[in-house]
């Protein structure tokens, strides 16, 4: 048996994951595994332990957080640290990048959005190979890619928050228009942090948009889909107010991760066909392939071992990895 063979991830017994620093009662099944496989990987690279949470006087070890002068090892290669420290420095203002999080936390979907996207930022090229590929007869050429990105944070004439795309690729169509593809990037969380305060500016976007079933509905206010909504509506408002002619919303997810798969399936269900700003979900399986048929095959072993491999896991359960 084995996760690749059945599609899921086992259930790590309790005494296998505090033996690893792992243990985390808040864990799902899937997080649960993800964790064991960064500590397994930090342990196979002899990268040292970190002590969680930072800055507090109740500080633990974890095993998927690094110690604080590794933190170029949360990254998949050097230019890819070095890319992100540079976004760090130029940052949009008001954007929201812990870097804590950042340099540290193996298990964060912020250091994974560096690793699947910087390769592309570092090669437009590739980049536009890249997006041909995922998303196909929109994308010309890559123009550009952005992180942690927000037209105009706060502005009231797009959600008037602080909502951004973790990274978003401008792009020309194939047609000659400005278009863009904004992406989500998830790892292993599940949907149901804590949303947003709600805006009367959300309620405004929704029934113009005419993207929704019911844009008024409850359920796109609430955990698991409000982030997806309010994403969604920044979109909409980018093309509204004539920054783009085009657009697409991506969300990128490993498929075992079945809490964002449900959450998709809920907000495909709120949507009406044929809007203006298509939404999709493209898993860290297609992404990494999508790398590798486009000539980036090492990078894409890199982000495979760090994000798909769970053989090591595997052997957890079956007592040959100790």
């Amino acid at each position: 048996m084995s996760t690749a063979a059945l599609g899921r991830v086992p259930f790590i017994p309790e005494t296998t994951l505090r033996a690893h620093h792992v243990h985390e009662q808040a864990d799902d099944r899937f997080r649960a595994a993800a964790r064991a496989r960064q500590a397994l990987l930090r342990e196979a690279k002899g990268w040292p332990m970190g002590l969680w949470p930072a800055g507090s006087d109740e500080q633990r070890e974890l095993g998927s957080y690094l110690a604080e002068e590794h933190g170029d090892a949360n990254f998949i290669t050097p230019d890819v640290a070095r890319l992100a420290r540079r976004v760090v420095a130029w940052r949009e203002d008001d954007a929201l990048i812990d870097t804590d999080r950042l340099y540290r936390n193996l298990l964060s979907s912020m250091p994974a959005t560096f690793n699947l996207i910087g390769p592309l930022a570092l090669n437009s090229r590739l980049a536009t190979a890249v997006l041909r590929r995922l998303c196909p007869g929109f994308v010309n050429k890559v123009e550009d890619t952005l992180f942690e990105h927000s037209p105009a944070r706060r502005h009231p004439a797009f959600t008037q928050d602080r909502s951004a795309f973790d990274a978003l690729f401008k792009i020309t169509t194939p047609a000659g228009e400005h278009g863009f593809v904004a992406t989500e990037i998830k790892y292993t969380e599940s949907m149901h942090e804590q949303p947003a305060r709600l805006r009367p500016r959300y309620n405004e976007l929704s029934r113009l948009s005419t993207l929704f079933v019911d844009p008024d509905h409850p359920d796109l206010r609430a955990a698991p889909l409000q982030q997806l909504w309010r994403q969604h509506l920044l979109a909409f408002a980018m093309v509204h107010n004539g920054l783009y002619t085009t657009g697409r919303y991506i969300l990128i997810a490993p498929t075992l991760n079945r809490a964002v798969a449900q959450a998709v399936a809920q907000y495909r269900s709120h949507l009406l066909p044929g809007g203006v700003i298509p939404f999709d979900v493209i898993s860290y399986e297609s992404f990494i392939e999508a790398l590798g048929r486009s000539g980036a095959k090492d990078v894409a072993a890199l982000l495979h071992e760090r994000y798909l491999d769970f053989s090591p896991v595997d052997a957890l359960i079956d007592g040959t990895q100790s």
